[in-house]
């Protein structure tokens, strides 16, 4: 069991101006932190990685397409160069040490088409991750693409729905990733979730109903953690929360207000997580 931060909560490209940030999250007692994949070269992504490493600091990533990478489009361009941008995604955490990248990378996020979605969607988005995973077998690093609630996304909301896509594109590279805060719009319990998701589970984000401060909001926490470890899960527990720091990335998120300070987040979510799992 690895407890990790998400670095959306200060920046959506980690540079050596936030160096700092992550000592300190070592201190701390984190095992890791989750970086987003967005920008930056091979050279940059080893950089952060050596840092990382001489740290002792285990690495995760997040990644997502735009409109135009979207691999669920009846477009075949757009499925191409969704392939394209997920394979730059892998050569880049491969070079910063990564050991999963989650997401919601199996279409492109917030994007609708007003209808629900199609058969051959899915297929679509299927197809291409199963390509993904075979091009991730070579670095071994895991996908762990992430069901997302039904406001910000309509291909794939449940765990239900989830695993079906993680049994069709049947690779061992390709996994399903576990968010709090969506289960916690899109499940009947979390708890029940976690057990259907746990056959294929590998990543979960410890993330509270309002992205603030995980522990002083909604989620129930007392279903969440004992289901974790009833499923005998070992793996990363990361906390992602956001804030309008980048107001660019901020706006894409619908993210208008700061729900908490950022120490109360990353001080008391790891107190949460330790006193939960009993670690």
């Amino acid at each position: 069991m690895k407890i990790g931060m998400n670095m959306l909560l200060w920046t959506n490209h980690v540079t050596e101006e936030h160096f700092p940030i992550v000592d300190t999250l070592k201190n701390v007692g984190y095992d890791g932190v989750e970086l987003f994949l967005g920008e930056g070269n091979e050279a940059h992504y080893s950089k952060l990685g050596t840092y990382f490493s001489d740290l002792e600091m285990g690495v995760t990533a997040v990644a997502a397409l735009s409109p135009e990478e979207n691999i669920a489009s009846p477009n075949e361009g757009f499925r191409a160069a969704g392939l394209d941008k997920l394979k730059w995604s892998i050569d880049m955490a491969a070079a910063s040490n990564v050991e999963v990248i989650c997401g919601p990378f199996h279409s492109t996020f917030a994007y609708f088409t007003r209808q629900p979605p199609t058969v051959e969607e899915k297929q679509w988005s299927v197809e291409v991750l199963r390509k993904a995973a075979e091009y991730a077998e070579k670095s071994n690093i895991i996908l762990a693409p992430e069901a997302v609630n039904r406001f910000e996304c309509y291909l794939y909301n449940t765990m239900a729905d989830l695993k079906k896509m993680v049994e069709a594109v049947d690779h061992p590279n390709l996994g399903a990733m576990y968010d709090t805060h969506h289960s916690n719009i899109e499940e009947k319990s979390q708890s029940g979730a976690l057990k259907t998701i746990a056959p294929v589970l590998k990543h979960i984000h410890i993330s509270e109903n309002d992205r603030g401060t995980p522990g002083s909001g909604q989620v129930q926490w007392d279903d969440v953690f004992p289901a974790i470890k009833e499923i005998g899960y070992d793996g990363w527990l990361t906390i992602e929360a956001f804030s309008t720091i980048i107001p660019e990335f901020a706006n894409a998120i619908n993210v208008w207000r700061n729900y908490s300070e950022s120490e109360e987040i990353y001080t008391k979510g790891i107190e949460l997580i330790k006193k939960g799992m009993g670690i």
